[in-house]
């Protein structure tokens, strides 16, 4: 139906962007873009290689999961968004990876310190690692519970998701979000190269301290603060 054409075509750029920016290997990994007004999402495809993807293979499901459009399985992550689109109503687009240095701070169960400006530049906290899920809810609905191991560690941090656009999900692999697909691929980008980074920084010096409070709240200001002045003004 071309209702859905919008979110389609936006979440068939927003994968086919995941092998150009080196976040996935094989079928590692999927992009949603949500309609809140319509309650429904589309996503990727099930196993589908992302060299043979086309748009209308975007399968259109609503927050609950239930395929409302499309001949394909949604992604098996499909659960996982759909709980955290429904608990977050300002967030368009979800990005699932296994991009490897993120993956491995995830799969040693450690949030990644904040060493650096790059860091600084995109948020103020650590990446937070939610710890792995227990057995019970591995055995019941694994995906749907992905979702509140997300809104768990962010509500366990003390951090909004709205500051924070990014986690890793222990012994898993990194989640992002964002107002649009372009913002959340983004947001993925930026994590491998932060976690990428810091594994480095790690092995150069294991006794690298946290990057000091003034310079971690000058270099996110600068870009995000109310007299931000980073990049151009947008004209009136």
């Amino acid at each position: 139906m071309r209702k859905f054409t919008q979110i389609k075509e936006e979440a068939f750029e927003g994968n086919k962007l995941l092998p150009k920016y080196n976040l996935v290997l094989f079928t590692w990994g999927n992009v949603s873009v949500a309609d809140h007004n319509q309650g429904v999402f589309a996503i990727k495809p099930s196993g589908v290689p992302y060299e043979k993807l086309d748009v209308e293979d975007m399968v259109v499901v609503d927050f609950d999961g239930k395929i409302i459009e499309g001949n394909l399985r949604p992604s098996s992550d499909t659960p996982t968004h759909a709980v955290l689109y429904k608990h977050w109503k300002d967030v368009n687009s979800i990005v699932h990876t296994h991009s490897t240095y993120a993956t491995a701070w995830a799969q040693s169960l450690l949030d990644i310190p904040i060493f650096g400006t790059t860091h600084a530049d995109h948020t103020i906290s650590d990446i937070p690692c939610a710890p792995p899920m227990s057995d019970d809810m591995i055995e019941g609905d694994y995906e749907y519970q992905t979702g509140f191991q997300i809104l768990n560690i962010l509500k366990e941090k003390k951090i909004s998701h709205k500051e924070m656009e990014m986690v890793l999900v222990g012994s898993h692999a990194p989640f992002t979000w964002g107002k649009t697909a372009e913002k959340a691929v983004y947001n993925s980008a930026v994590l491998e190269n932060i976690a990428k980074m810091a594994y480095l920084t790690r092995q150069l010096n294991s006794s690298s301290p946290r990057l000091k409070e003034a310079l971690i709240h000058k270099h996110y200001e600068r870009k995000h603060g109310a007299n931000a002045y980073y990049g151009q003004e947008k004209k009136k």
